[in-house]
């Protein structure tokens, strides 16, 4: 079989599933499969597939047809300029996510101790660590997200300090410029909306409770207690809680700032610690 041919029967079949971009993801399996990059493989698309590679294509495919995350078939992900390897253990990296570190990265100094909550793959802790001169730590409730984390950070050569726990528990006493995070926000009603693939991933990481908020709130109640006299603290969040969100910053932070991302949607809120 050709490439062309091999291509145009698994677009044909991820489109039947209802998969988004059908042609990309087959091309991204078949790259990933023979090495050849998405342009060169369509540049080369009469040429013959040997025949073991189709085999080992194929079983990439089957994972996809049953909505697996491409990103986790693939096993890793570009963010920003940091390669990180994913996992079920851990949210996917999005774009969105780049907005929260180019707005932490802005109010980067150096020396400064920033703290990365529900760190997940690490990609927050390990992106401020690559381009700022901070020190950076990251907690996780997840063992197992930990254990992703800090490979991502061995790969990438980056420093991190990382602790498990839930959210501030693992500094008690401790104290910070800058806190990040992007928490699970995803509410009850929500929930039940996500597309096959996102319910792939950790509900552990998505879960926000009734409303959405509840990581917000107790975020926001405990920071005040290891944040430096004006620290920021930023986090993402969902399109519509921005001013949800805010409100909860107000009785103890000052310069409230909401973040659209590239699509004019509220993608970020952060505020300073008054005093």
């Amino acid at each position: 079989m050709t490439i062309r041919h091999v291509l145009r029967n698994a677009a044909d079949k991820l489109q039947g599933v209802g998969i988004a971009d059908p042609l990309v993801d087959a091309s991204l399996l078949l790259s990933h499969v023979t090495g050849i990059s998405p342009l060169m493989l369509r540049a080369d698309s009469f040429s013959e597939l040997p025949g073991e590679q189709l085999a080992a294509f194929e079983r990439l495919l089957d994972r996809r047809l049953d909505h697996e995350p491409l990103q986790y078939i693939l096993g890793t992900v570009e963010f920003m300029d940091v390669s990180l390897a994913v996992s079920p253990d851990a949210l996917i990296p999005r774009y969105d996510t780049e907005i929260l570190c180019e707005e932490a990265l802005r109010r980067a100094r150096r020396d400064m101790r920033v703290l990365d909550l529900c760190t997940g793959t690490g990609a927050i802790a390990l992106t401020i660590k690559k381009h700022a001169d901070c020190q950076v730590f990251a907690s996780d409730i997840s063992e197992k997200a930990l254990q992703l984390a800090q490979k991502n950070a061995k790969s990438n050569a980056l420093a991190v300090t990382f602790r498990q726990g839930d959210l501030l528990s693992p500094f008690a006493g401790e104290a910070f410029d800058m806190i990040v995070s992007n928490p699970p926000y995803i509410s009850d009603a929500d929930m039940l909306t996500l597309s096959p693939e996102v319910l792939r991933e950790p509900h552990l990481a998505l879960e926000g409770g009734t409303d959405g908020l509840s990581f917000y709130r107790r975020i926001v109640a405990a920071a005040p207690h290891h944040l430096t006299p004006g620290g920021w603290l930023l986090f993402e969040i969902g399109c519509d809680q921005g001013a949800a969100v805010s409100a909860l910053m107000e009785k103890d932070f000052t310069e409230i700032q909401v973040v659209k991302d590239l699509n004019d949607l509220d993608r970020v809120v952060l505020g300073k610690k008054k005093g």
